[in-house]
Formats: structure tokens, C-alpha cells, sequence
């Protein structure tokens, strides 16, 4: 099989087999990662923040509810793209190994570097504008699942079920480790649906810029959160 081309010379994108492990584990080092994607003649990226970790045997995943032609994503090998509409904006989650299982990409931090210069990043603020229409704070752009693709320009009906494309779109390991990580309760699981789960991710460093700050007043470690040793 012949092997893609990278985007660009030292470019370092993941392939499936990174993809094709236990979802917590994928979860857990997906953090730090950066996802590009290609709006035009720019590449948007979003460092990963905060993630979240699925499996098909318990009730808080959507391939719990059963196979469908809308869910099959999740039932192909690691790597593919399940992108689905959440609260009225689009989601983006990898399958992960095992039918069913999967890593949601809750949060992200706007990205900069040789690729993704201010062009890149005065685009995503113009794709996610505030309320008012003015430009969301970097610290919040891409602070939740529905923020991040809009922001990055991501769509349902544009990668749903699909493959990384090298030239369109792909996550990249840009050698970020977070030197700590939180574990702690996935967010926006009805009562009943395995809502105890610890399997969502947060960089420590970025906890504030999340989906909801683990850390926040109230929380204490070892009741409603812990902390993992970095990485390696």
C-alpha cells in the first residue's frame, strides 16, 4: 500500500493504529495533539483539551442505542470520523478499538505556529464570532464540542463515516505532552446512562479553557476528580 503524503515537510499526523486502541487510552493521549484543518488556502488547527472516552457497553454512548446507517461510523476499525449534530451544532469523535467504541473531542485551544499563522486564527474567529458578532477570547473559542467545529470549519455532512485526509484534515503529533491530566466524570449524561463513568480527559494546564473546569471551586481531588501522572 502506498503510503499518503504529509501536508508539508516534517509534518508528523497520526495514523489509524494510534486510533485502533482502548478508547481511555486514545482519550488520555489525544491531549496535547493538534487537529488540522484546511479552509481554503489556510490550515486551522485547535490544540486537544479535553476529551472524552465511549464504549459500546455502557448506556452513555450513542452505539448503546444499536447499529445504524447514521452511527456506523462508530463500528469501523480505529480512525474513522463520527461526526454528529449536538444541540444544534456539529460534534467531532474518532472511532476507537473495538465496534462501538469511541473518543469525543470535547475542547480545544486555538493553535499557532509556521502552518497556522494569525490568518488562520483570524479565520476561526470569524467562523465562531460571540453573540454580539464580535471575536470570541482564544480562551473560549474552542471551549466545547459544538465551539471547536465551528471554529475549525468541521461539518457533519462533509466527514461523517470518512477517513483522515493529509491534505484536508488529520490530528498531528507536534511532540506536546500535558505534565498533568485530570480524570474525572463525563459531562451532559442523563441520570441513569453510566453518568458515574470517569472518562473524561482534561490538560491540567488548559482546565479552565474546557467545556466546565474540573478544578472550579467546590471540586476536590480524589472525590470528583484525580489526577494522572503525565504522558510519556
Amino acid at each position: 500500500m502506498i503510503e499518503p503524503s504529509p501536508p508539508w515537510p516534517g509534518a508528523r499526523p497520526l495514523d489509524d493504529h494510534f486510533f485502533d486502541r482502548d478508547a481511555q487510552q486514545v482519550a488520555r493521549e489525544l491531549l496535547g495533539k493538534v487537529i488540522r484543518h484546511r479552509q481554503g488556502d489556510l490550515w486551522l488547527s485547535a490544540r486537544i483539551i479535553e476529551t472524552e472516552a465511549y464504549y459500546a457497553a455502557e448506556k452513555g454512548s450513542h452505539a448503546s442505542l444499536g447499529y445504524t446507517f447514521k452511527r456506523r461510523a462508530l463500528f469501523l476499525p480505529g480512525g474513522h470520523i463520527y461526526m454528529y449534530y449536538a444541540r444544534g451544532g456539529d460534534s467531532l469523535n474518532f472511532s476507537a478499538e473495538g465496534p462501538g467504541n469511541a473518543v469525543l473531542i470535547k475542547s480545544g485551544h486555538p493553535w499557532q505556529d509556521a502552518v497556522s499563522g494569525p490568518q488562520s486564527l483570524a479565520l476561526m474567529q470569524r467562523n465562531n464570532p460571540d453573540a454580539t458578532g464580535a471575536p470570541r477570547p482564544l480562551a473560549r473559542l474552542c471551549a466545547g464540542q459544538t465551539l471547536l467545529c465551528r471554529a475549525l470549519g468541521l461539518k457533519v455532512p462533509s466527514w461523517d463515516a470518512e477517513r483522515f485526509n493529509w491534505q484536508r484534515l488529520f490530528v498531528e503529533d507536534c511532540g506536546i505532552r500535558p505534565e498533568r491530566i485530570i480524570q474525572t466524570t463525563r459531562l451532559g449524561i442523563p441520570a441513569g446512562r453510566d453518568e458515574h463513568l470517569p472518562y473524561r480527559f482534561v490538560d491540567a494546564e488548559y482546565a479552565a479553557c474546557c467545556t466546565r473546569n474540573p478544578l472550579r471551586r467546590g471540586q476536590v481531588e480524589n472525590r470528583d476528580y484525580r489526577i494522572l501522572e503525565a504522558c510519556a
